[in-house]
């Protein structure tokens, strides 16, 4: 049995898009996995998987919450070592002040990350951009609202893509973390 991180793309946010955790959690549940925790209300769920691999759980789970909600989104779905490779490969780690001006952007296709490097010329001094194989770092040191990089990444930049503040990106890794409720 493996541990999965499952990512939503912009659920929960404005009036659209509505999927409640715990009907998410439910619908994990349902497609049979255990040991399910839903986090904050954006589309954040770790769970164990007793078969298939991230693309798989992905389409699965797609397909479940448009059935379900109603939503179309994007979903990433990754391993709990490949999350916690993310979080170690961090090559900007910010002040915790900062952990909300932080994103990080998970892609299920890492190919995807490598476009945005089109967000280059909008980083207004202060801010940094890092792009791995596995995860692009977004620091908006000026804060969220006033990034161009930041409002791109969240628009047209980022479409396939989800990002998570670094706050809630290490809450999920501790959730995900040996013995932190796998069952």
């Amino acid at each position: 049995m493996t541990r999965f991180a499952v990512l939503l793309r912009g659920v929960n946010v404005g009036k659209g898009n509505k999927v409640p955790m715990a009907e998410f959690r439910a619908l994990l549940e349902g497609l049979g996995h255990t040991g399910v925790q839903t986090l904050l209300n954006s589309g954040n769920a770790v769970f164990t998987a007793r078969r298939g691999g991230a693309d798989v759980l992905a389409h699965e789970i797609a397909a479940a919450v448009q059935a379900r909600c109603g939503v179309v989104t994007p979903v990433i779905v990754k391993l709990a070592a490949e999350f916690a490779a993310i979080v170690a490969g961090n090559p900007i780690v910010p002040p915790e002040a900062d952990h909300s001006r932080f994103l990080v952007a998970f892609a299920a296709d890492p190919h995807a990350l490598q476009a945005l490097t089109a967000l280059e010329p909008l980083l207004q001094p202060g801010e940094r951009l890092a792009i791995t194989t596995h995860a692009a770092y977004l620091h908006c040191t000026g804060g969220l609202l006033q990034s161009q990089a930041g409002a791109a990444l969240h628009g047209k930049a980022g479409r396939g893509l989800t990002t998570r503040n670094w706050a809630t990106t290490l809450k999920l890794a501790a959730l995900l973390a040996p013995g932190a409720g796998a069952a």
